[in-house]
């Protein structure tokens, strides 16, 4: 998650924190059609009143401020003893908007919209009443979940909706749009896939998407006018209704059925190419605190406080969600349920998923697995960004053994890259000393936080910090040569006026020879550090664009920079083919091969076992058959050192499946007579500098 103070968060100086005993069971808060009925329940039991607004539909012949001006309706719900309001009206009320507007017994007023709203108008203002039954694209019936036999099975990408299609070369007609996913047999001017069908072709299993849900911070009604308007770009992380996708992705945000239909035409896109979607969550804060629907209907009840009763700021963006309250957590697990079960989504990702408290986590997998499907993927940063009094339930690293989610794992991050933003080396960086702790997380955490490998997400980088390309260049101390951003202590560009002018300036690739791209010692580096991500226990996860050799030109938190800095440029597809490539070889070696993604502890400590270790260097041998693999068995190589290296092979007769930037399932070469010396104890492999080697045996 990226933490920035200036988003125009309304911060709450003291909460008034109540006393709640009343809890509600049920499954239909919120609004609920039936025959030539509709039913509004809303959960508010310290109020001493409410009433149900009922607006005028939106239609087309109307403009939203004009209906603003038509009389709406005011009805009075009752209460059901549980803290539950109720009113069931009579009609069909298809497309009327509504508020609910709780007093409080000191005749204190104000108006929400539904926390529990599955549609909502332009900007999230008002609730709508929507037959989401009506919403489905054609075929959405038959839309089928990819199978997922296990978690470590997965391979994951983390992408943005925006960035995905933007740029001009994508060669995509709805440009920024969930329509962008369904947009098919597009290529380059050399043939080679765009889109959709790349992400097909790179052959993972799920898409990370970054926050898809309604945020806050983004004018709906003006993202079509300007698709360069720097405004209109948004990472999510500034939630405003939890249970409805994000309007400015929609080719239409202010009809309210559009957007749903959207979101599911590109779910069942991605399904169709058997990939899963996976949905980044951030229910650990609000965009608004004292704005909150939630704050409105029960002050002081969902969000966290300190002792005085001043409101806590775990997030670091003004407030953190109470996540241990009884409804609090209801809601988190009735609106993870919500998506899975209506839009169909595969696993979601938690955003500062350690202000969430263990229970909340556990229960939450518990339900999906067990009455949606165990083959949904759960997992999530397990830290806070700042101090929380949530303190010991915190979801930390090792909170997770056994139960059913996974956690980021920082620690193999580091000990690979060095750190974030800096000039911090790491193994695939070039520091020394670094080998032990590699081995570690190649063993899948089993003897540092987990207790099984599909407790651990395997990473370099994701959307926060420098990017892996930027990341690896500058632990060469080349941001300046290759004309990075920079910016003074004021947050202003050195240099420049603008974005667009640094930009324009940088040249990301100024020492990449595009008739030897796997020889420049950036590619090298970048290739190592993923290619131990995507060979080593656990589950793999790589950021969008990396297969392209993707920049972000220096930018380390790239929220604001728009479209300039984060669109994907798929005319780097061409020119970096080579880079590609080696990323689908490595994705479809370890699709083919089980003993890449074994299950168990047991399973990884009785058949992979550690060959070789010295500084820059890491060599492992997995016994292949005993683990139900084709090969029977298979030596891994990490050299991260500049010079070759040779290395002592166990005696038998060996196939070179991965080497020196290039990746061939059946043999790039067999290890024979002659260079190599006989076949016996004594044979070498010669390791080429900053590259990984893979073998195998099938005698």
């Amino acid at each position: 998650m990226m933490i920035d103070d200036k988003k125009g968060q309304r911060a709450v100086e003291k909460a008034s924190p109540v006393q709640i005993t009343a809890v509600y069971e049920g499954n239909d808060l919120g609004v609920s059609l039936g025959a030539n009925l509709c039913i509004f329940k809303v959960w508010s039991p310290v109020a001493a009143q409410m009433h149900l607004l009922l607006y005028p539909p939106l239609t087309d012949r109307n403009s939203a401020e004009q209906l603003d001006q038509l009389k709406y309706q005011v009805m009075p719900m009752q209460s059901d003893g549980q803290g539950v309001w109720v009113l069931n009206i009579e009609g069909d009320w298809q497309r009327y908007r509504y508020m609910f507007r709780p007093t409080f017994a000191d005749g204190t007023s104000t108006t929400a919209v539904d926390p529990y709203a599955r549609a909502v108008t332009m900007n999230g203002e008002m609730g709508v009443i929507i037959d989401l039954e009506r919403t489905h694209p054609e075929g959405w019936r038959k839309d089928q979940r990819p199978k997922l036999l296990h978690a470590t099975d997965a391979v994951l990408y983390e992408l943005h909706v925006r960035d995905f299609s933007i740029h001009p070369s994508s060669g995509i007609v709805n440009k920024g749009k969930y329509l962008a996913f369904t947009e098919t047999g597009l290529r380059d001017e050399a043939g080679h896939t765009l889109g959709i069908d790349h992400l097909a072709e790179l052959g993972i299993t799920h898409v990370h998407l970054m926050p898809v849900f309604d945020f806050a911070t983004v004018d709906e009604s003006s993202v079509n006018d300007n698709l360069h308007d720097v405004s209109n770009y948004n990472w999510g992380y500034d939630p405003l209704h939890y249970n409805v996708p994000e309007g400015s992705y929609a080719s239409r945000a202010d009809d309210p059925e559009t957007r749903i239909r959207e979101f599911k035409s590109m779910i069942a896109a991605l399904h169709q190419k058997g990939i899963g979607v996976i949905m980044d969550v951030v229910y650990n804060h609000t965009f608004d605190t004292a704005g909150s629907s939630f704050e409105k209907l029960v002050p002081g009840y969902y969000y966290r406080q300190h002792a005085d009763g001043t409101y806590s700021n775990g997030s670091g963006t003004g407030n953190e969600v109470a996540t241990e309250r009884l409804m609090v957590r209801k809601f988190i697990i009735d609106s993870v349920r919500f998506w899975a079960e209506q839009y169909h989504v595969d696993g979601f990702r938690f955003d500062l998923m350690g202000l969430i408290d263990v229970a909340t986590m556990k229960q939450l997998t518990s339900e999906l697995h067990t009455r949606v499907s165990p083959s949904i993927l759960l997992y999530g940063e397990p830290w806070g960004a700042m101090e929380s009094p949530l303190a010991e339930e915190m979801t930390l690293k090792g909170t997770q053994r056994g139960a059913g989610f996974a956690v980021f794992n920082d620690n193999f991050r580091s000990v690979i890259k060095g750190d974030s933003d800096g000039d911090g080396k790491g193994f695939a960086t070039g520091e020394e000393g670094k080998a032990a702790h590699l081995w570690t997380g190649v063993q899948g955490a089993i003897h540092d936080f987990a207790e099984a490998p599909a407790e651990t997400l395997n990473y370099v980088t994701v959307h926060d910090n420098l990017n892996l390309w930027d990341k690896v260049a500058r632990t060469q101390g080349l941001h300046e040569v290759l004309g990075f951003l920079q910016y003074n202590e004021d947050g202003s560009l050195k240099g420049c006026s603008s974005v667009e002018e640094a930009v324009s300036k940088a040249n990301p690739y100024l020492q990449v020879d595009p008739n030897d791209v796997l020889g420049n010692e950036t590619v090298r580096r970048c290739l190592l550090a993923n290619g131990i991500v995507l060979t080593a226990q656990g589950i793999p996860l790589i950021a969008a664009g990396d297969e392209l050799l993707r920049s972000k030109y220096g930018d380390m938190n790239s929220h604001q920079s728009g479209d300039v800095v984060n669109a994907i440029r798929w005319d780097q597809k061409q020119r970096y083919k080579p880079v590609f490539d080696y990323y689908r070889g490595l994705i479809h070696l370890r699709r083919e091969h089980p003993a890449f993604r074994l299950r168990t502890r047991e399973a990884i400590e009785r058949y992979v076992c550690l060959l070789h270790q010295e500084e820059g260097l890491l060599a492992y041998e997995i016994q292949g058959t005993a683990a139900e693999d084709t090969w029977q068995r298979i030596v891994v190589i990490y050299n991260a050192s500049m010079q070759t290296r040779s290395i002592p092979l166990p005696s038998g007769v060996w196939n070179v499946a991965v080497e020196d930037g290039r990746v061939d399932m059946h043999s790039l070469r067999t290890m024979e007579n002659g260079q190599n010396g006989p076949y016996g104890e004594n044979s070498q492999i010669e390791v080429r500098g900053i590259s990984m080697t893979t073998l195998y045996s099938v005698l």
